[in-house]
């Protein structure tokens, strides 16, 4: 399959121990294929190691069932950067993206449905039909978002102003350093007072104020706020109450294609084949991509600096650059020896959070879903099944329900779903007449306390919860399932390496984001091992299948490079 191109032979073994890389990188997924593709276009030899068989980590596609491929993890396009899209030529290299005919599709129990993303004005008339409050409001609303979004881009792209311990080895160093921050500061106070006062403090608002509370601010129909609100829980263990749960509700202006805001693509091929763009790009810059390659060590000379790995079989690979795209926790609680990090870093490391809610269910239907409130019996596509669907999502409060039942140690009773037919764009990834559905489900604890993910008919039971749950909005959607596959959060953590099932390699609150992330003192992708960085979503600015770490960090390598060559 095309994702699965990479080298795992022995002899591709042998190869990368015949010399010393430039740099080596842990783990092929998007950020480490990028950072890598970085590197190699500036002119340095580079290997990728992968623990899997296949490449792309959390964006990967797989034929689980045979026939239907499935995007196992993440499942849309809107975060990547378009910059590094761009840069990397990821069109050219066999990128196609496919835009939804809306953006987000909310069904109800009583008949009637909210259909978002057509365009401006079919907005306002589907909003009116809530309220007609809330319709005028909620054009004001978005493009308050997207000046906020201006800000938050520069924030993404930008590296963080960090000081570094071993940063100032010449009066130049420090010089240079001092003026990177002054740099950085001077063009965050011209995003500052470009946004304005009023602007800025509705800002603060959002990032400080619980979801829930900013969203009743400003409208009155439960399902416009729920149908919001869902975008602010994504992928985490936090409730819409929490204070600081409103940075993520940005996601739903972040998304971007060709220009195009608020617009989350599907993906030909699964969110694979964005991996495997990005890697036709590395290669075609000279990365070395291997396979089966799971790495135990990051080998540390007695001086404290990084002079390679050692893989689980043995081998050893020399480089006195490694950049680990594993989470934070992996790195530094598996692959690092502890003696050479310091006690205040580990406790920091150890004591983050990364806890998840998360329960990913690809299903393989045979025959697309039809929902009751449409009142049409067309068996053909329509505008909702291209969205976002979301179920359970009807008011704040059900979404607020559900993580409660969670915290208390149990499965939401009826989980919140994010529901995508990604086939209903792309007729490659399924056989014709049939579909793939993507379920991201919430809320879920990593250890429930009335069973076990590890028991078949607790999974089981979890999995028909769900169905039954889609049945009360598309009648027969559990009888259509050909078969599915589900990844709990220890199923996230074992097969995928995503510590504690947290898609982000960390929670995104605003205690984690920035010059927090992954740590404080430790935010500009350097670690305490000289020769070590980080390049995936556990480093600034975060999670998503965005690129930006890998971009971010690949960019200090090169800079620290430099200055050791001089």
């Amino acid at each position: 399959m095309l994702w699965r191109r990479a080298f795992s032979t022995a002899a591709a073994k042998r190869h990368i121990t015949a010399k010393k890389w430039d740099a080596l990188i842990i783990g092929a997924g998007h950020n480490g294929l990028v950072a890598s593709a970085y590197l190699a276009r500036a002119g340095l030899s580079v290997t990728v190691l992968e623990r899997r068989q296949v490449i792309g980590g959390a964006a990967v596609t797989e034929e689980i069932i045979p026939g239907f491929k499935f995007t196992r993890c993440s499942y849309l396009y809107g975060l990547f950067r378009p910059s590094i899209a761009r840069e990397l030529e990821l069109t050219r290299h066999g990128l196609k993206l496919l835009k939804p005919l809306a953006s987000s599709f909310t069904p109800c129990l009583d008949g009637r449905y909210l259909l978002l993303g057509l365009n401006q004005e079919q907005d306002h008339l589907e909003i009116s039909k809530f309220s007609k409050r809330d319709a005028d409001a909620y054009t004001s609303y978005e493009n308050q978002l997207h000046r906020f979004q201006k800000f938050v881009d520069f924030v993404l792209d930008s590296r963080t102003p960090e000081t570094f311990p071993w940063e100032h080895s010449s009066i130049y160093d420090g010089l240079r350093n001092k003026w990177h921050k002054s740099a950085f500061w001077a063009r965050c106070l011209q995003q500052v007072l470009s946004l304005g006062q009023k602007d800025m403090v509705e800002f603060v608002d959002l990032l400080l104020s619980p979801t829930s509370k900013y969203l009743n601010k400003r409208f009155e129909s439960d399902i416009l706020k729920g149908t919001l609100a869902v975008e602010a829980i994504v992928g985490s263990m936090v409730s819409i109450h929490n204070s600081g749960s409103g940075y993520v509700l940005l996601h739903h202006v972040m998304g971007e294609v060709d220009g195009d805001r608020n617009i989350w693509s599907h993906v030909e091929g699964g969110m694979g084949s964005v991996s495997l763009a990005i890697s036709n790009a590395a290669k075609e810059a000279g990365v070395h991509i291997v396979t089966n390659a799971e790495v135990s060590q990051v080998m540390i000379g007695d001086t404290g600096i990084v002079n390679g790995v050692c893989l689980a079989d043995g081998t050893q690979v020399h480089s006195s650059v490694v950049l680990s795209n594993a989470t934070p926790y992996k790195t530094f609680m598996e692959l690092v020896p502890q003696d050479f990090l310091p006690g205040d870093f580990l406790h920091a490391i150890k004591n983050s959070d990364y806890s998840s809610g998360t329960t990913k269910i690809n299903v393989a239907v045979d025959r697309l879903p039809q929902f009751q409130c449409c009142k049409s019996s067309n068996p053909e596509v329509g505008p909702q099944h291209t969205a976002s669907i979301r179920i359970g999502t009807e008011s704040m409060g059900e979404i607020g329900t559900a993580c409660q039942e969670a915290w208390n140690g149990l499965p939401s009773r009826r989980p919140v779903m994010e529901m995508t037919i990604p086939s209903s764009l792309d007729n490659t990834i399924s056989p014709p007449g049939k579909h793939v559905v993507s379920l991201f489900t919430q809320y879920t604890p990593y250890k429930p306390s009335d069973g076990s993910w590890e028991d078949p008919k607790y999974r089981e039971s979890y999995a028909r919860r769900c169905f039954n749950l889609i049945d009360e909005y598309a009648p027969g959607f559990s009888s259509s399932v050909i078969g599915y596959d589900m990844l709990a959060p220890p199923d996230l953590e074992r097969e995928i390496g995503l510590t504690g099932g947290n898609v982000f390699h960390g929670a995104m609150g605003l205690d984690s984001l920035f010059l927090m992330r992954p740590v404080k003192g430790w935010s500009g992708h350097r670690t305490p091992v000289r020769g070590l960085y980080m390049c995936g979503s556990g480093s600034h600015p975060g999670g998503g299948v965005m690129g930006a770490p890998g971009r971010n960090a690949a960019h200090i390598v090169l800079e620290d490079v430099q200055k050791r060559s001089h």
